[in-house]
């Protein structure tokens, strides 16, 4: 399907200028999303978190990413002890996901800086799922970025768009780091809400509640 890496959604997950459990509650928000978009049979690629890293840029395509994104978007709250710093009072965390514009501008890559690997077509479908390798996973070397494409029968049809989807999310990381004072004051205006979270987890172990 010509066109199909338009409908691609970016996301990015941030602690804000909150403390380190709020860095880890983000951690946490990825693998949980990684793990949704996984069983719904979504695409999802990401920046290489770093441990340190108070906000993490992603990417979500296929049917039903518009959803998938609407249930994320918003306030989550993690309540739990601080593991990090023992004896803390504070037990509830609050970060944010946002959907953001994907730049209009994407950068150029070199094709010594890919790195294509295959897998079998996976996701909902059972007998008739694709069960040949045509799903292909592209790792940007030089920056650990990856995503996932498998929306098509073909694998040179898979490659392009995975190629589009890397770049999409290079773009978004190169404007970022190109003017840090920016990001800052776009991290600002979207404050994080702690009144009122669309998702809250809870534990070490991540539990959702409700």
């Amino acid at each position: 399907m010509e066109g199909q890496a338009v409908s691609d959604i970016l996301l990015c997950v941030t602690a804000g200028r909150g403390p380190a459990e709020c860095r880890l509650a983000v951690e946490h928000v990825i693998d949980a999303m990684r793990g949704e978009a996984e069983t719904a049979g979504l695409t999802f690629g990401e920046e290489a978190p770093d441990g340190n890293s108070g906000s993490v840029l992603l990417t979500i395509a296929g049917e039903g990413c518009e959803g998938f994104a609407r249930s994320w978007v918003g306030t989550i709250q993690w309540i739990a002890r601080s593991e990090i710093r023992p004896g803390h009072k504070r037990k509830n965390w609050f970060i944010a996901v946002r959907r953001i514009d994907p730049t209009k501008r994407k950068p150029e890559i070199a094709a010594n800086e890919l790195r294509f690997e295959t897998m079998r077509a996976g996701g909902p479908g059972g007998q008739h799922q694709n069960r040949t390798e045509s799903a292909v996973r592209l790792v940007h070397v030089p920056t650990g970025l990856s995503v996932i494409a498998r929306d098509e029968r073909s694998q040179h049809r898979n490659k392009a768009l995975a190629t589009e989807r890397i770049r999409a999310l290079l773009g978004a990381v190169h404007e970022r780091n190109r003017d840090a004072a920016r990001f800052r004051d776009w991290l600002a205006k979207i404050a994080i809400e702690r009144g009122n979270p669309i998702r809250t987890y809870e534990g070490q172990e991540f539990r959702r509640r409700g």
